[in-house]
């Protein structure tokens, strides 16, 4: 199976839970389901840890660099990460409500399946509030003391405990999560829940692959248009990592092909070693557009009527909330499983349908994320040669 993509993974574990749920009996069904609850304990265990290590991290790693090209790649990162967000979320609750139709999950119990045959103690060691205000104190407190030559101790244990927590989600979490989303389908297919969101599935998809390509065929053209360089020759050379993100599921994996890339469009090499790195942590607006799109889906499931002024917050919490996360595969939904709450979305089979609508489109999401950031480069580096210097000079 580790030959396997995290992609095909998630698919094969999708159909081999609605198999089990549809045709083995309700003892062998519990087995799986009693995997799957454990297991989403030993992620909410971790999800704390994570929002701490990767925003942490995050922030402290930002004092490499110019200030005044670190302040205007993030500002630029952020600000595209929430307007993918809101434009996904437009477009979302204007189109799913038709697009869905019948297939709303509004009249059916997702917590009627089975329950597991046991459960542990397992809790956080904090909540994730604390965890987010002690990641800005961390992160915050190691930008202001590295330019004085201290706190490189502590940026080691920062960058180190967010290297123990990629071996985790690499070694742990992302291989056993297919085997988590079998669970959840084997309880949904019990409860005769499955035919309706293999429906939601495939409608979602479509949305959010052509919301992808459409978010980043903009910022080429925003950027090109600004940079004076064609959108069509920074499209062309952006299919090598846009393909390769697809079957790393990493935006930090892809890193050396965006390299490649930002320097085949002219981006200056100061600015695309720069740019490019820093971006792959913080730029996440393919990430943004899939969650979007995911939760106001399960919204709409629910039966309920999403608002933009109730998914704002929940966007500009991911916008923060996920940066680092995009380097590692499924990375994304797991720094946004805490704050699912914020939208109504609660308990343990919602949590496994948003991971599993979530991760079939992953790859395509960093895709889009890595895509971004290129047209960024373009921008910051355009800013360097006809601002910055102009003004040191």
């Amino acid at each position: 199976m580790k030959k396997i993509g995290l992609l095909p993974r998630i698919i094969i574990g999708i159909i081999l839970g609605i198999l089990v749920g549809m045709f083995l009996p309700a003892p062998i069904v519990r087995i799986f389901v009693t995997i799957s609850a454990i297991f989403s304990l030993f992620l909410n265990f971790i999800i704390p840890l994570m929002v701490v290590t990767f925003i942490g991290y995050g922030i402290a790693n930002l004092t490499e660099g110019a200030p005044k090209l670190i302040g205007i790649t993030v500002i630029i990162s952020y600000a595209s990460t929430l307007i993918a967000g809101s434009i996904a979320f437009f477009v979302a609750s204007n189109l799913f409500p038709t697009l869905l139709g019948s297939a709303t999950l509004s009249n059916i119990k997702l917590e009627s399946g089975l329950e597991s045959y046991f459960t542990i103690p397992l809790k956080p060691l904090f909540d994730v509030t604390s965890a987010v205000i002690f990641a800005f104190i961390l992160g915050i407190g190691i930008t202001l003391l590295r330019p004085k030559g201290q706190g490189a101790e502590l940026f080691s244990i920062v960058k180190d405990s967010e290297e123990v927590i990629q071996t985790i989600l690499k070694n742990i979490i992302i291989p056993i999560l297919p085997l988590h989303i079998l669970g959840t389908f084997a309880n949904l297919a019990y409860a005769g829940s499955i035919q309706h969101i293999i429906v939601i599935f495939a409608k979602v998809f479509v949305v959010v692959i052509i919301l992808h390509l459409l978010y980043i065929t903009a910022l080429f053209i925003i950027s090109g248009i600004i940079g004076k360089k064609s959108p069509l020759m920074l499209i062309k050379n952006q299919i090598p990592p846009y393909f390769t993100a697809i079957g790393t599921q990493s935006s930090a994996a892809t890193i050396p092909v965006s390299l490649i890339a930002a320097e085949k469009n002219g981006v200056s090499e100061q600015i695309r070693k720069f740019v490019i790195p820093l971006c792959a942590t913080i730029h996440l607006a393919g990430s943004m557009i899939t969650i979007t799109c995911c939760s106001t889906a399960v919204i709409l499931i629910l039966g309920q009527n999403p608002t933009y002024s109730s998914i704002l917050p929940f966007i500009l919490m991911l916008g923060i909330a996920m940066v680092a996360a995009p380097g590692a595969p499924g990375g994304a939904i797991m720094s946004a499983l805490p704050f699912l709450y914020m939208v109504g979305i609660t308990g343990e089979e919602l949590q496994g349908l948003m991971i599993a609508l979530y991760l079939t489109q992953d790859s395509f999401g960093t895709a889009a994320n890595v895509s971004g950031d290129n047209a960024i480069a373009v921008f910051v580096d355009w800013y360097y040669q006809n601002k910055v210097k102009k003004d040191a000079a």
